[in-house]
């Protein structure tokens, strides 16, 4: 950040608004099955929660992941990223480990972004996949 300094020059690192850090916070959703429009549904609903329960604008964020299990490859996820005005913001969209046993057609995020210090982060598991959280269920 710049500011001016007293006697007007501009001085490289000055911020004088409120303490930010960056925070990291995880979200996912389970696709109803492998097609675009059920990617993108199940994407949208786990991210407007993210960016609504933790109060983030598209110019806080730094990046965002998106990982989805084997069994997933008819749409991007990043795509209902876009869709919700997100066209500023790195996205990236990798493949989950296909754990034996694990649960399919699942999309999973973390969401890179900066708040006030004192800002307490909300991780939003919807649906289904509240089961791979369920110690943050009770929150929810």
């Amino acid at each position: 950040m710049a500011g001016n300094g007293s006697n007007g020059e501009l001085r490289v690192g000055a911020y004088s608004g409120p303490r930010q850090r960056l925070f990291a916070v995880r979200g996912a959703a389970q696709a109803e099955s492998n097609e675009a429009e059920a990617i993108l549904s199940a994407t949208a609903e786990v991210m407007e929660g993210l960016i609504e329960r933790n109060g983030v604008a598209p110019e806080d964020m730094v990046s965002c992941l998106f990982t989805t299990t084997d069994d997933l490859d008819a749409e991007f996820p990043a795509v209902a990223a876009r869709d919700l005005g997100l066209t500023m913001v790195p996205l990236m969209c990798c493949r989950e480990i296909p754990v034996p046993g694990s649960m399919p057609r699942v999309i999973r995020v973390m969401l890179h972004f900066y708040a006030p210090e004192g800002h307490e982060p909300v991780h939003v598991y919807t649906g289904a996949a509240q089961k791979l959280r369920a110690d943050l269920h009770a929150a929810q």
